[in-house]
């Protein structure tokens, strides 16, 4: 008897700025015994005939009893109601590169994958975010003569660090830690005296790491590397590399862009590429400010709640700030006509990332899908998921 009540299914999802909160109390047999469900600001009781059960909230999140409405019960769910929340519960995020902390220090490059350092002790005098994409067409609209900057690229220099949506573009000339370019011997040749690779047209591009062999960026130049902030970190050199999970560190920087993306430029619709051109995921952002708090555990008294997948460190956080988007993949010509029309609009923002990323990450969106309540793992025919920030 006590299994069945402590078997049930906690789901909360707290919107920030509206102060409200979703909570989803899910039992394993729907007409099984009664329930009673007892709610106070920082806890939550279900008792039953055969036990208790007591889910405690993180801390500085608060719930209003009294504010409780809109009780259903929903087939494959469970019980469904809507009240009052405050949370105060704060995430530090990952950060993908600090421009104001970390400009003018030494600064190392590792490969966030396995820890290998690509460029280490740089010193980063201007770290200058890259315009808008269609900022040549500005140019021209507010000048009075012909725009001075055409056909000309912005590359950095020896000590400069231009940042885009998901990648930054540095300078290697003289860097002694560089990245093996997976580049056809015939099309390359190496200039000892510069240190750098100087490639003819045709030569492949991908920059890859040494030891784990996963593409960090192409070459843009002789002299200019490009590299997807998913692959690299960028640490104080006096700091040691920081360990992170592959997976929360995906989620946190795309979050991160689109959260950033859609401030910048009130854009909500992406399109995610692999460097090949083909894309892969069709994303939509709905909204940046909920904090999602999940529990389903088989123990009496439940002190932590792992968001969508199991965290093995026992002291992890119990609740995530997270971005929710609605999805649509993209391969194996899987909604070709919609991804079509997304790429023809003006409205919709295209990112390029490595491939194996956009495969990574269209995963952790369908796991995140999977571990959802199935009423709201679907909306007007898009997929729903959150990303961890």
């Amino acid at each position: 008897m006590a299994a069945v009540a402590a078997e049930a299914r906690v789901f909360l999802e707290v919107r920030r700025r509206l102060q409200s909160a979703l909570l989803i109390l899910g039992v394993p047999d729907e007409g099984g015994l009664p329930m009673d469900v007892c709610i106070t600001p920082t806890s939550l009781q279900m008792k039953s005939p055969g036990g208790c059960t007591e889910l405690w909230l993180p801390a500085g999140v608060r719930l209003v009893p009294s504010s409780c409405r809109g009780l259903r019960h929903v087939a494959g769910d469970g019980l469904h109601l809507r009240l009052q929340a405050r949370a105060e519960f704060c995430t530090k995020l990952i950060s993908v590169f600090n421009q104001r902390s970390q400009a003018q220090e030494c600064c190392t490059f590792y490969c966030q994958s396995c820890g290998e350092i690509i460029m280490r002790n740089r010193k980063l005098l201007r770290v200058l975010p890259l315009p808008h994409e269609n900022w040549g067409a500005l140019v021209d609209e507010w000048c009075c003569h012909p725009n001075p900057f055409a056909n000309k690229p912005l590359h950095p220099q020896e000590n400069d660090c231009f940042t885009g949506d998901c990648f930054f573009l540095v300078n290697l000339r003289r860097d002694l830690q560089q990245p093996r370019p997976e580049v056809a011997p015939v099309e390359t040749r190496c200039l000892s005296s510069e240190n750098h690779l100087k490639m003819k047209p045709k030569a492949n591009t991908k920059v890859i790491c040494k030891r784990c062999k996963v593409m960090l960026g192409e070459t843009v130049s002789s002299e200019t590397t490009k590299f997807y902030m998913t692959e690299i970190i960028i640490q104080p050199s006096e700091r040691n590399f920081p360990i992170i999970p592959r997976s929360q560190f995906v989620q946190s920087v795309i979050a991160q862009c689109l959260v950033e993306l859609s401030s910048a430029r009130s854009t909500f619709r992406f399109t995610l590429q692999g460097h090949d051109g083909k894309a892969y995921i069709l994303l939509w952002l709905l909204n940046s400010d909920t904090l999602v708090i999940e529990a389903l555990e088989s123990s009496t008294s439940i002190k932590k709640f792992p968001l969508l997948e199991d965290l093995l460190k026992a002291d992890s956080s119990s609740a995530w700030n997270a971005v929710k988007v609605l999805y649509q993949p993209c391969i194996k010509s899987r909604n070709a006509e919609l991804a079509s029309s997304w790429e023809s609009d003006v409205s919709v923002h295209s990112l390029t990332l490595p491939s194996a990323t956009c495969l990574e990450l269209l995963l952790i969106l369908s796991r995140s899908n999977a571990t959802l309540p199935p009423s709201l793992r679907c909306m007007n025919s898009f997929q729903v998921a959150f990303l961890k920030m």
